[in-house]
């Protein structure tokens, strides 16, 4: 079943580029080596954190071959397919299915961007990607990037009504819409974190794991604490959460991927190179994130 998948660490990948803007594969491989080594459960290719909405469509198929042969079925792997025009949307997530093949377990699905449908819109939306999807769907609200956001009642009412979705990345930050759709979801439901510095409480009250972005930079570590919360070890859960709790703020204050980037290259895993319109962090930003990593890494020793 995808639900005994899914559980735990996912790691929304970066896509790391070349000064010149191509995609620089040979980072990614190090990427992917470096979190499953350190443990994630399964893999996110081509979400926000992967600037997947600058990519065309044959760099987002190619990240995605790429990704899946890198991976070798030692992990799930799930791919972004998000689009604010429906059916767009649905041959696009058809070839990305294609290309990923068996190893894609489910696909991500972010609520329409821009056109800010109304709950009925976004009812019809998801059941039209799910009707039509080859996989099975996890949608993805993150209301501060899309500005709209999925409320508690349409997810249970679209949990309740179409079997092929299968769980939501909630990324509202709003503690009692999450605590409402995880009291009045389906068993099989499952629910994900998508803000890290909510991951621990958030599994406490019911969650299964998260989509990170900072398992891209300390895998080990989100993989630790997730795997503590899960099985109801709240003191080591805590201990890592508060470790971490600076740097997965800190990773965000001037957008994703910007400080992510940043940290991947302090650690010596990509180049820190974006695509407009982001821009690379800050002087004073990226000092911030070498000191942050600095006092995790001795923490660790």
């Amino acid at each position: 079943m995808i639900a005994t998948k899914l559980k735990g660490t996912g790691v929304a990948l970066v896509t790391p580029f070349h000064k010149g803007g191509n995609i620089d594969f040979t980072s990614l491989g190090k990427v992917i080596e470096h979190t499953i080594n350190g443990g994630v459960d399964f893999i996110v290719s081509l979400g926000t954190t992967g600037e997947a909405a600058t990519l065309n469509e044959q760099e987002q198929l190619a990240v995605l071959e790429y990704t899946v042969e890198t991976v070798n079925e030692r992990v799930p792997v799930v791919v972004g397919a998000g689009n604010n025009n429906t059916s767009h949307g649905i041959k696009k997530l058809k070839k990305l299915c294609e290309v990923g093949g068996e190893q894609i377990v489910a696909v991500l699905i972010v609520t329409p961007y821009y056109n800010k449908p109304n709950q009925t819109g976004l009812y019809e939306h998801f059941k039209s990607i799910a009707d039509m999807s080859p996989k099975p769907i996890i949608m993805y609200n993150v209301p501060g990037r899309t500005g709209v956001n999925l409320n508690a009642e349409t997810t249970i009412r679209l949990a309740e009504d179409n079997s092929n979705i299968i769980g939501i990345k909630e990324a509202s930050g709003n503690m009692i819409q999450c605590m409402q759709i995880l009291k009045e979801k389906p068993d099989k439901f499952i629910v994900f974190s998508g803000d890290d510095a909510l991951t621990f409480p958030l599994i406490l009250l019911g969650m299964k794991g998260v989509i990170s972005v900072t398992a891209n930079a300390f895998p080990d570590l989100v993989s630790q604490m997730t795997k503590s919360a899960l099985k109801g070890e709240v003191k080591a859960a805590r201990y890592i959460h508060e470790k971490l709790l600076s740097f997965s703020n800190a990773i965000f204050e001037e957008g994703n991927p910007t400080g992510i980037k940043a940290s991947l290259e302090e650690l010596e895993l990509v180049q820190n190179n974006l695509r407009l319109p982001l821009v690379k962090a800050s002087r004073q930003h990226y000092n911030k994130l070498q000191n942050l990593i600095k006092e995790i890494n001795q923490k660790k020793e």
